[in-house]
């Protein structure tokens, strides 16, 4: 079975990626498919490189058991275009951002079409309250299920990127 590698990015990857991450993870472990996954996240800007996610977000996820502190923000790199079957953006500016880095690069989409097919964007709770922190971890739930339902049972024939499942 090929692993399928999904790559959550948003803007420092200290708030919405590193719970997106750590929410998938404990999903695709919780049904058993936790290898079926590569998991990934990491920010359009490296102002956070090295750090932890926000504490806000560390505490969302240890509220609904999910640990993400041994997590560490990084930069998206220029191989990650072509190392991650699927990169998923947080909001529509982040998708401008990395499509215009990799003009070419097919496996970009925005998190709120592909997991959610809302068209909606994750907000960013980097200035917001608890509330705006469990907002997005309702959110990045209910998209990170739609696709370990969705990518889990096509995992053992993925050839690759996403215009094989879509």
């Amino acid at each position: 079975m090929k692993r399928i590698s999904l790559l959550f990015v948003c803007m420092g990857n200290i708030c919405r990626s590193p719970l997106a991450e750590g929410i998938l993870d404990h999903i695709a472990s919780k049904a058993g498919l936790g290898d079926a996954f590569r998991i990934d996240s990491a920010g359009l800007g490296g102002w956070h490189q090295g750090e932890l996610p926000d504490r806000r977000s560390i505490a969302t996820a240890s509220a609904h058991g999910i640990d993400i502190a041994g997590q560490r923000a990084r930069k998206i790199l220029p191989e990650d275009f072509d190392d991650f079957d699927l990169i998923l953006a947080m909001d529509y500016s982040n998708v401008v951002e990395l499509r215009r880095r990799a003009p070419h690069a097919n496996n970009i989409h925005l998190f709120g079409d592909f997991a959610l097919a809302t068209g909606e964007d994750i907000p960013d709770p980097y200035y917001g309250d608890r509330e705006d922190f469990e907002f997005v971890y309702a959110r990045l739930f209910s998209g990170c299920s739609t696709l370990v339902e969705r990518l889990g049972a096509v995992s053992g024939s993925w050839s690759g990127k996403t215009s094989s499942v879509r």
